[in-house]
């Protein structure tokens, strides 16, 4: 809303940035969150891969929207925005907590209140969490991670090249379609349509792959069970289909080739993009499981930072190369990222087994295991003294018994 009352152009970048900063923790999260709720990694991939597909709906849909109506007045494009944002922030106001940490201590504060009882307590409340904390751990761990960790360097610059390539399609569009085959921006924006399309079929490429993948899993196959080949291979075919689709929007691109062969190219070109957005962030959200969050804003800062800053050279790029040999440029330059998942394929497990994080993870795996073990055979002794003292109805040890085995 402030955006779109700004009085002139120098308040209006600082309401921008004001709104980019408040907007970047909602995707920064969205890792850590579907690692809270989906213990199940084949229900937290697709359900990765639905939120994914759904956040081109903004891209490809914004610039046939604002085509029609910033005709009317620049602002209504900003209007329309804060129409959007409003219907969606009522759904926030119905999403319950997820992180299990801010949980407990909620239930700890509850109890502590109906007991009277000073000793309940959870066990974040007992690390002294301050300015300091926030500053080395919440703000500096995502730092941390691109620098000391080769996963999370190489898959935040592979979607950052792949997010500052897509933000250059909006210029090529742009000066193919109205500047070549001479559309209005209402009509050149419906260009970017194909592109959704192209993020559905990923989708249903992401849901079928996961399908095979499962059933290959309970025959008991090897590698199936290997982290780097539960998700990558669908970015080894997604890199390929990437470099295709430059050459494909360069090459017919003209005018004497019909417009309906350069727009199509939006179909190969997001259903590659999609698909190597979804083979990788679901990789690290698999590897690093708590740590996910920290990794997904991490890649979230990196392709905001290259998706603003480096497609400003992309209109003097296009009118001095020309839209051919522009997009067959970043053809021949894409090549080099597309290696980055078979690198991954051949020598993450290797990489993980010395990263301090997994190591960390597998840590809490091991005491998590522990207490799980202690836990069962605590009920299970607790049972059979209550059996031996006739203390409970057969019935009601039928059914405890039942939930001790579910519980192993």
């Amino acid at each position: 809303m402030a955006c779109a009352l700004a009085p002139n152009w120098p308040v209006f970048p600082v309401f921008r940035l004001i709104c980019s900063i408040n907007a970047s923790g909602v995707i920064a999260v969205v890792g850590g969150l579907y690692a809270d709720v989906f213990g199940d990694t084949v229900i937290r991939g697709r359900a990765m891969a639905i939120f994914m597909a759904s956040t081109t709906c903004g891209p490809t849909l914004a610039p046939t929207m604002s085509g029609f109506v910033s005709v009317v007045n620049w602002r209504w494009t900003l209007w329309v925005g804060l129409i959007a944002a409003g219907t969606s922030m009522v759904l926030f106001v119905f999403l319950p907590e997820t992180y299990g940490p801010a949980i407990l201590k909620k239930r700890a504060e509850r109890m502590r209140n109906e007991t009277g009882s000073p000793k309940i307590f959870a066990r974040s409340e007992l690390d002294k969490k301050g300015a300091k904390q926030m500053a080395t751990v919440t703000l500096m761990r995502p730092l941390h991670m691109i620098a000391y960790e080769a996963i999370f360097l190489f898959t935040c610059l592979y979607p950052s090249i792949a997010c500052v390539i897509f933000f250059l399609f909006f210029e090529a569009y742009t000066l193919s379609f109205e500047g070549i085959y001479h559309m209005n921006t209402g009509v050149a924006g419906l260009a970017f349509l194909p592109i959704l399309v192209g993020s559905i079929i990923a989708l249903a490429i992401f849901t079928y792959y996961d399908g095979v993948l499962q059933r290959i899993k309970k025959a008991d196959a090897h590698w199936a069970s290997i982290e780097e080949y539960r998700r990558l291979p669908l970015a080894c075919f997604g890199g390929p289909l990437y470099v295709i689709s430059f050459f494909w929007l360069g090459w017919t691109a003209s005018p004497n080739i019909h417009w309906i062969a350069p727009m199509l190219v939006g179909v190969p070109f997001g259903t590659a993009f999609m698909i190597i957005f979804m083979a990788l962030l679901n990789y690290i959200t698999d590897a690093y499981e708590v740590f996910a969050a920290s990794g997904m804003s991490a890649t979230s800062m990196c392709r905001s930072i290259s998706g603003a800053l480096l497609p400003l050279a992309a209109q003097p790029m296009y009118r001095t190369l020309g839209i051919a040999r522009a997009s067959s440029l970043l053809g021949f330059l894409s090549p080099a990222m597309c290696i980055i998942p078979f690198a991954f394929i051949k020598y993450g497990d290797r990489i993980r087994a010395n990263s301090r994080f997994c190591q960390e993870l597998t840590v809490r795996r091991g005491k998590n295991r522990r207490r799980r073990n202690i836990k069962y055979w605590r009920v299970r002794e607790m049972i059979i003294q209550l059996t031996s003292l006739r203390l409970m109805g057969s019935e009601i040890i039928d059914e405890v018994q039942y939930a001790l085995q579910e519980f192993a």
